[in-house]
């Protein structure tokens, strides 16, 4: 038997849960695949033969490389790409394997993934270590670099800032929706005033492949066809005075949205990230397969 099957076989016993450590560290489902796929390397060259708990092993090197991805991100002020957009969702329909089953059972809430963003990278990885996987204060010490007594005022910190959260983030979907109210209908009535008084001046707008093919099949003579990416608020305003109009409002992951649902099937789903009052993104996905991963409720 080659001298890694062992190990890998005992590895994949423990990936569904290093993916879940990962990914709620790190509210990434690619960076968390990336922080497993390390913390395999790593095993792979290492002499673990008197290792007598593996999957503790493999938890701390997933942490810690969790923490320097994350300080990593800190230093250069930057997020993952799909941090901050609502997770898919996968649907009873959907064929899945279950590395990223886990992932969508794990799959962050927008207000907690907003939180964890403002932690410090040792904030997060004890609280998320302690909080959310039992990992005791002397076992989570060594990975962040401190005492078992700073490592608990650490997560301590972090529980305190996430459980202060809840009732900003009532008041804050409550806001969203009215903002996303008040887009739908600027689009419906076409009013490019109103639409541009709810948009970011620096608002992006990206639409799939297959958006950009149903806006085209539905373009009426002399109106402005959809782009994959526009930016700014005149010429977002201007490509979807109108185009909305036949959405409906919705939860998209939890997260207020619209959807265009002729006969009650979905179509193509409008998602929003907001900030300061205003729409600073907008994603138009019409692909069947994406929509389908969605959690969508018609309101």
């Amino acid at each position: 038997m080659p001298r890694h099957e062992p190990l890998a076989q005992e590895f994949e016993g423990n990936r569904t849960h290093l993916l879940s450590v990962a990914h709620r560290m790190l509210g990434s489902p690619s960076e968390a695949d990336d922080a497993v796929q390390e913390a395999w390397l790593r095993l792979s060259r290492s002499d673990t033969s008197d290792v007598e708990n593996l999957r503790g092993w493999l938890t701390t090197v997933v942490a810690r490389v969790c923490l320097d991805m994350l300080r990593s991100r800190k230093s250069r002020r930057e997020e993952p790409l799909d941090a901050r957009l609502p997770e898919p969702i996968a649907s009873s329909e959907a064929v899945i394997n279950p590395e990223h089953e886990v992932l969508m059972a794990d799959s962050l809430g927008v207000a907690l993934l907003v939180v964890l963003e403002a932690l410090t990278p040792a904030e997060r990885v004890a609280f998320v270590l302690h909080d959310m996987f039992d990992l005791p204060f002397d076992e989570i010490a060594p990975i962040v670099g401190r005492s078992p007594t700073a490592a608990r005022q650490l997560a301590s910190r972090a529980r305190r800032r996430v459980q202060g959260a809840d009732t900003a983030h009532d008041a804050d979907h409550t806001r969203r929706r009215e903002i996303v109210g008040a887009f739908l209908a600027a689009s419906r009535s076409g009013d490019f005033e109103a639409l541009l008084a709810v948009l970011d001046p620096d608002v992006v707008l990206r639409a799939d492949r297959a958006a950009v093919r149903m806006a085209a099949a539905r373009q009426a003579v002399g109106a402005p066809r959809l782009a994959p990416e526009l930016r700014g608020a005149p010429a977002v305003a201007e490509s979807l005075s109108g185009r909305a109009g036949a959405a409906q409002p919705a939860l998209i992951n939890g997260a207020p949205g619209l959807v265009w649902a002729p006969g009650g099937k979905p179509r193509a789903a409008f998602t929003f990230t907001t900030a300061r009052g205003k729409i600073i993104r907008i994603d138009l996905i019409a692909d069947p397969e994406h929509l389908r991963r969605l959690d969508l409720t018609l309101l």
